[in-house]
Order: structure tokens, then C-alpha cells, then sequence
């Protein structure tokens, strides 16, 4: 009985893993054009929106943007990617959406990148 419980457990997770990939791939993420992620602008027009006062890098930026794009895939709130990109990304938003998405292992790499977007220590 437990082995069925577990044999079922895990088709359920291979599942939802598989639709999660097809979902990715069909994504608008992965026909973005260098400008934009999913209609999000990386312009360096929109680091200033965001508040960002250090030094423009388009791909630091769009490596955050992405975890803050992961976060509303998953999520699928329309505010979670302005709520996460809040403040430069030093938002309690951004916070916790390296929390759900098991990037905290990578903290430090991503506190360099957004103390130099940011110009200041996040503080993450």
C-alpha cells in the first residue's frame, strides 16, 4: 500500500513537472526580444523607474528581472513582478521570491548584483 502511495506521489510530481516545463517553453519569456521580458521593458529607462541609482548593467538586471518573472509564473498575481522589482529589487517581494524559488544558496552572488544596480548593501 505504501509503495502504491509513493509510485502515485511520485507520477503526480513527474507531472506537474512536465506541464511546469511545457508551460516554460511556450512561455512569452522565451520569445522575449532583447528588450523586453514577457512585455516587461529592460530599458534603462525602467531601472530608473524602479529606483535604481548605481550602475546600469542590462544583464544583471535582466538575471534579476527573471527571478522576479519565475516569481510571477509561479504565482500568477498580476503585482507579485512590480511588487518584486520593487525599490531595485530590495523589496520584501524579491525576498521571498528567492525564498520560493530556492535561491538562497545564490544570496550573495545576488546581493553583488543588486548592490551595484542599487548603488548601496540590500541588506538581503
Amino acid at each position: 500500500m505504501l509503495q502504491c502511495r509513493l509510485t502515485l506521489l511520485v507520477l503526480i510530481i513527474m507531472t506537474v513537472t512536465m506541464l511546469v516545463l511545457d508551460q516554460i517553453q511556450c512561455s512569452p519569456v522565451n520569445t522575449r526580444n532583447n528588450n523586453q521580458i514577457a512585455g516587461h521593458p529592460l530599458s534603462k529607462r525602467s531601472f530608473f523607474d524602479i529606483q535604481c541609482k548605481g550602475v546600469y548593467d542590462k544583464s544583471i538586471f535582466a538575471r534579476l528581472d527573471r527571478i522576479c518573472e519565475d516569481c510571477y509564473d509561479l504565482f500568477r498575481a498580476p503585482q507579485i513582478h512590480t511588487l518584486c522589482r520593487k525599490d531595485c529589487f530590495t523589496s520584501d517581494y524579491f525576498k521571498g521570491c528567492l525564498e520560493v524559488l530556492r535561491l538562497t544558496d545564490e544570496s550573495d552572488s545576488i546581493q553583488a548584483d543588486i548592490m551595484q544596480l542599487h548603488g548601496v548593501d540590500p541588506g538581503l
